[in-house]
């Protein structure tokens, strides 16, 4: 085990002792290796460069009190990788692949996950981009897909905390653009709205719908969730939204683990206190609590600025269980690294 402060790690990145590459040329897939090297040597015409044809994904791994360490749902992330090389006209990377090389990675690198009980993790970031020599706006010929991990801190310093975010009149996505897509072009362009969100005191940015800018669609680089009087949870749909894996565990655990009725469905930016408790999902945090939400002029709290409400509290205690290996999963979400 690495001598790490553990409990006061970030999320930033740290060298770690190897990762995964592979090469994608003349229609197929390399053998992919560990390498020690962290750089990539790209051509200058690479249309990663220049017209963004990557994608990306995060996942993390757990160490469990056993000393054993789990993947969460690994097949899911590479499944939707695999959608977002549809719509960049990119090659998939066999889910075998994927799910081996995360393996791998986090077998080589197992000094670098942290000790049961500290909230850190191993993050993995498999990426995938089109290299070669390139200068017209067509596909990349060849491809290069690799995988790196870094150690990661709790993302809650201090417990599980209420923040508050801001409408944002920016757009995440354009309609049936790349919004349900994992690629870099959509982060960029969230660069700005989430500044001004922060020059405010807010944590991020909630955007619109890019058609109407009258339902909530996204909550920085999350998906928004509500909890109802009624008890449902609730989950905007829409193709512009990201799917998150978290988002998805979440539904099937609020209906099946806490007797919530799961709704993805719209969600208006005017019709708020209908929800008793609200969050944003994600990998990096799995449960942020919103205390509220700035709209214009409005501003509406949920449960509470200071307090996590009692559902949200459930809903985290049982996933986060769930990937340390306290509570058990449902089957086939859980892929031990041997």
């Amino acid at each position: 085990m690495k001598d790490i402060d553990w409990k006061n790690l970030g999320f930033s990145y740290i060298k770690t002792d190897y990762r995964y590459i592979a090469h994608w040329k003349d229609g197929k897939w390399s053998e992919g290796k560990l390498t020690q090297d962290n750089h990539l040597v790209l051509h200058e015409g690479a249309p990663a460069l220049h017209y963004g044809q990557q994608c990306f994904e995060g996942l993390k791994a757990y160490r469990c009190k056993d000393g054993s360490i789990n993947l969460f749902r690994p097949d899911q992330n590479a499944k939707r990788m695999q959608r977002s090389c549809d719509r960049l006209l990119m090659p998939h990377v066999p889910v075998e692949m994927f799910v081996d090389a995360c393996k791998q990675v986090v077998k080589a690198n197992e000094e670098w996950v942290a000790p049961y009980g500290t909230g850190a993790t191993l993050y993995l970031r498999p990426l995938l981009i089109g290299v070669g020599e390139n200068i017209g706006v067509h596909p990349a010929k060849e491809y290069i897909f690799t995988v790196f991990c870094c150690p990661v801190g709790a993302y809650f310093k201090g417990g599980l905390k209420p923040t508050n975010f801001i409408v944002s009149e920016y757009d995440r996505a354009a309609p049936q653009g790349t919004g349900a897509a994992k690629v870099g072009g959509n982060y960029a362009a969230s660069l700005l709205p989430g500044h001004h969100a922060h020059e405010r005191n807010f944590s991020d940015c909630i955007y619109l719908d890019p058609a109407t800018h009258t339902k909530i669609e996204e909550v920085g680089s999350a998906n928004f969730f509500g909890i109802t009087k009624d008890n449902e949870f609730v989950t905007p749909f829409s193709p512009s939204i990201l799917p998150s894996i978290t988002k998805y565990s979440l539904l099937y655990l609020a209906e099946k683990r806490l007797g919530l009725k799961a709704i993805e469905g719209d969600v208006y930016i005017n019709q708020l206190d209908r929800f008793t408790e609200a969050g944003a999902c994600g990998t990096a945090a799995v449960i942020s609590p919103i205390g509220g939400i700035q709209n214009g002029d409005d501003f509406h709290v949920f449960y509470s600025e200071t307090e996590v409400g009692p559902v949200t509290k459930a809903l985290y205690n049982e996933l986060t269980g769930i990937q340390f290996g306290d509570i058990e999963a449902p089957e086939g979400w859980i892929v031990k690294v041997e």
